[in-house]
């Protein structure tokens, strides 16, 4: 387990469409090993040619999606008194978004900020008050500036992050973002441990997945794959309160192989292969159904008449918080997965005939 890796791209900052540092870390990270092109939305397509093409034709395509972007903001109001509005990039629950601390990304560096409610305190509110459901839209940022400040240091459109930094609980990992660059983290490790592939494998780290899948649309077709897989986290609801039907998959029990969730029906025998490799490799996994949420491969499978696409998905408890948390056996058992498969990409057979 590379932890400083981890590290390093969680703790980055970077919302859709300002996905720009991310960018950077895996380009340096993957350095050597492939041959980079950034489309102009901002995707980074790092191609890694077969070491055995086949003796006859060319090698299949077999393209990776996983996502730099996190959800986060951006500036849209700045007021008299020095208080930011934003606009939000991405799905927030309100409820998570209470008393936490943020960095606002101006053109003369980072400010920091704390994220308030339009709210009495505690000792002021009525019963009524005290029980209603906070919205996005009711929250602003205190930067400790005044207006005129504010409004000279910060623009309209610049970036808000959270404000959180990396941490270890055992064997979990926490931070903000590890949706996705934990995903961009396996594709990174899973590209440096394959050995011998006869595919060309295509690793994108896509822009813009948090509104819409739209860098992976964008990517997917150009690059036009015969295979995608994307990577992404999936809910490990296994904490208390939640009924086990409900968990869809539960930390420590290795990578988690997709069969469907809101935006795709995983093609079934892509399905079957990743199980067999598992299987055949001894390597820990799981089997998810996701009822809601989607990821890149939804963006990519309709494309140029029908693409198969899977999800290898890394469970994640606390997602779309500041704690996103992971398990590092997961975390190894999706990169061991993903390289074993792109070994035997080749003998894979998707056709319906």
């Amino acid at each position: 387990m590379n932890q400083p890796l981890l590290k390093r791209l969680t703790e980055a900052h970077g919302i859709p469409g300002q996905e720009t540092a991310i960018r950077a870390i895996v380009k340096e990270e993957l350095k050597g090993l492939c041959e980079f092109e950034t489309d102009l939305m901002g995707n980074l397509i790092c191609t890694k040619k077969a070491t055995k093409p086949p003796k006859s034709g060319a090698a299949k395509r077999v393209m990776l999606a996983a996502h730099m972007d996190e959800i986060g903001f951006v500036v849209r109001f700045i007021d008299g008194s020095g208080f930011l509005r934003l606009q939000p990039l991405g799905g927030w629950d309100p409820r998570q978004m209470a008393s936490q601390r943020v960095i606002v990304h101006t053109q003369k560096g980072p400010i920091n900020g704390l994220l308030g409610l339009e709210s009495k305190p505690k000792h002021m509110l009525s019963a009524e008050e005290a029980n209603k459901a906070p919205a996005v839209d009711q929250y602003f940022v205190d930067c400790g500036l005044s207006g005129d400040e504010a409004k000279a240091q910060v623009r309209l459109g610049d970036m808000v992050t959270m404000n959180r930094a990396f941490q270890t609980m055992g064997k979990l990992m926490t931070c903000k973002a590890m949706d996705d660059r934990v995903a961009v983290y396996t594709m990174i490790e899973a590209m440096r441990a394959v050995k011998d592939h006869s595919v060309d494998i295509v690793g994108v780290a896509t822009v813009q997945e948090e509104i819409g899948l739209r860098g992976a649309s964008a990517s997917g077709w150009a690059v036009k794959p015969d295979v995608v897989v994307a990577i992404d986290i999936t809910l490990a609801n296994d904490i208390p309160g939640i009924k086990e039907q409900d968990q869809i998959t539960r930390l420590g029990e290795g990578t988690a192989i997709k069969i469907l969730d809101s935006s795709l029906i995983c093609h079934p025998l892509l399905v079957d292969h990743f199980r067999t490799v598992a299987e055949k490799n001894k390597i820990s996994h799981q089997m998810e159904v996701l009822p809601a949420g989607g990821t890149d491969a939804g963006g990519i499978q309709r494309l140029h008449g029908g693409i198969p696409a899977f999800t290898l998905s890394i469970p994640c408890r606390y997602v779309h918080t500041v704690n996103e948390t992971v398990h590092s056996d997961d975390v190894d058992a999706s990169v061991q997965i993903l390289a074993k498969y792109l070994e035997d990409a080749h003998n894979g057979k998707y056709t319906w005939d």
